[in-house]
């Protein structure tokens, strides 16, 4: 297949974000002689502005980054606890165990944090410099794109639920159109508030100017705003619980895919299930099937059902609970579980998950059993991506997230703090049930990918549950099957849905197998008579995730930026 768009190539830096206006606010500060965490908050702060139907700048921001100085690779979690008033049993005992949509959802909003401990660590400018660009597109408005209008149209019955939000989000009684000027000046006063107070300690270095704008945010009037909008509300979240939140560095974890090394962040994210899911694969094997062939899709998607039946039993917050990720990252682990895997049939449900610890294929005891749902409804995909590699070799991968439309926003701040607890089970026995202090087991999962002295790629995807697929199919279109970038970002994917969704309520839809409709229909057809119950989705959907990415060849030093048209993504370079 032939590519829409071209790879934009560049020599100097790149920077690929999943909407154009966040590309550019990137560029600019690459341009200015930032680095790549740098110019990677800049766009990451402005996706909290730009995509507000998707992403909110009070939300959660996942960071994984190459230090070239370091020669290291690490994560900034960028996720909120659970309050600490919260009851581990409340939402069993007021709810049946749902969560409900709205303020009771709330965790400590962990973007800004997030975004400054990499500046902090990593970047060499300032906050103010760095959300510049987000605060114009607040103040002076940007125009509506058709998808933005297309999600706020859909879900305004959800927007109305909360008076604030109808005055933000349908700003003239209706969702807004294509083409008109969407402005935010709360939300540009609020990231105004928190430059001034870096600024006004600027003599003191920049290290105490980050500090300050953080605590604007935590400490000063953002958060005390933030503190009496929950307690008029019914919400939870405290003075203390946001002073003393800070996301910190955690470790990745990794794999080999041949001579590539692939980074994840940690089992607080989906991000362990996409090197589970290679773990299971054969290259040579996938490679002599075909590309998009029955057998390579039918054997693509029962991995994915393996590991995301791991993901289901044991993923959660390790700070909390005990998860065995080395056992499940292990080769012995892999060679157990791949033995699942039939290639003449499909598994009809999600899979038994396996024991690593024992090194079986299958676990003993799996509980109550899912509850499937009768019809299919596609989960809530509020998220973003930016990828950036900048001409010293640091790379920087983040997923913001949290759309707009589930809980209030707070009309004096413009911003929602973070409802992330959608991504929670209301049962604290789950490995990703709630309790205080707790993080939710979030879908957004920035990865790298390095092949020492040759290749470095960063990337990721919106998408929910589905983005680990995707990029799992971006990965091996790029690196297994040679194709370039843009036409392996545009190359079209498949989604399984056969386990329970991370969002509430948790739906589950056993077999099912969504496919883009540029796959032809015999192979639909067969993949049908595998087992699979197939969902045909149109030619292209962005329901199917939007995958951005850059890679950088040091052989040539040629950097490729690839950015998925399914949304209204952009990379930009030089």
């Amino acid at each position: 297949m032939k590519a829409h768009r071209p790879t934009i190539m560049g020599t100097s830096h790149m920077v690929a974000a999943t909407q154009y206006l966040a590309a550019e606010a990137g560029f600019r500060i690459l341009e200015a002689g930032g680095n790549a965490i740098d110019a990677g908050c800049a766009a990451g702060i402005a996706l909290g502005v730009v995509q507000p139907e998707f992403v909110n700048v009070a939300g959660v921001a996942p960071i994984i980054i190459y230090s070239a100085p370091e020669n290291r690779v690490i994560t900034i979690p960028g996720l909120g606890t659970w309050p600490q008033a919260l009851d581990r049993d409340y939402f069993m005992k007021r709810h049946g165990g749902k969560i409900p949509q709205g303020i009771m959802r709330t965790v400590v909003p962990a973007a800004p944090d997030a975004w400054i401990t990499a500046l902090e660590r990593f970047g060499t400018m300032s906050f103010g410099d760095v959300a510049q660009s987000a605060i114009g597109f607040a103040r002076d408005g940007f125009p509506v794109y058709p998808l933005m209008s297309e999600v706020i149209t859909e879900h305004e019955a959800e927007y109305r639920m909360y008076p604030s939000n109808i005055a933000l989000y349908l700003p003239q009684g209706r969702p807004p159109q294509p083409g008109e000027v969407f402005v935010q000046k709360a939300l540009a006063a609020t990231l105004q508030h928190m430059a001034d107070q870096e600024a006004a300690v600027g003599h003191r270095g920049r290290e105490a100017g980050l500090a300050a704008a953080r605590d604007a945010f935590y400490r000063g009037d953002i958060a005390r705003a933030i503190v009496k909008h929950q307690k008029e509300n019914g919400g939870l979240l405290s003075a203390d619980d946001l002073a003393n939140y800070h996301s910190g560095f955690e470790e990745p974890v990794d794999t080999a895919f041949g001579d590539i090394r692939l980074f994840a962040c940690g089992p607080w994210c989906q991000g362990p299930s996409l090197l589970q899911t290679l773990n299971l694969l054969d290259g040579a094997e996938l490679r002599k099937l075909g590309h998009n062939s029955t057998d390579y899709l039918h054997r693509i998607t029962e991995a994915v059902k393996l590991a995301f039946a791991d993901r289901e039993a044991y993923f959660g917050d390790p700070r909390v609970i005990d998860v065995p990720i080395e056992a499940l990252l292990s080769r012995d682990y892999a060679r157990q579980r791949r033995e699942m895997i039939r290639p003449d049939r499909a598994w009809p449900e999600m899979p038994l998950a396996g024991d690593p610890r024992m090194l079986t294929a299958e676990r003993a005891s799996q509980g109550a059993p899912l509850v499937p749902e009768r019809a299919f409804s596609a989960p809530e995909l509020d998220t973003s991506h930016v990828a950036v590699v900048d001409k010293r070799g640091n790379v920087f991968a983040a997923t913001p997230s949290d759309g707009s439309y589930n809980a209030p926003v707070i009309p004096e701040l413009g911003i929602i703090p973070s409802p992330r607890g959608s991504q929670n089970w209301g049962d604290p026995d789950h490995p990703s049930g709630v309790a205080p202090g707790k993080r939710p087991r979030l879908t957004p999962s920035p990865a790298i990918a390095i092949e020492p002295g040759k290749m470095k790629m960063p990337f990721g995807t919106p998408g929910g549950d589905v983005q680990t697929q995707a990029m799992l199919q971006v990965f091996l279109n790029i690196h297994l099957f040679g194709m370039e970038v843009q036409e392996a970002v545009e190359a079209p994917r498949v989604a399984s849905y056969s386990f329970p969704s991370s969002f509430e309520p948790h739906a589950y839809h056993p077999g099912l197998l969504n496919i883009e409709s540029r796959i032809d229909k015999a192979t639909g057809e067969a993949l049908g008579r595998l087992g699979h119950k197939i969902g045909w989705w149109p030619d292209w959907t962005w329901l199917a995730g939007a995958v951005c990415t850059v890679v950088a060849d040091e052989q040539s030093g040629v950097l490729k930026g690839g950015a998925d048209p399914r949304r209204p993504s952009y990379a930009v370079g030089l």
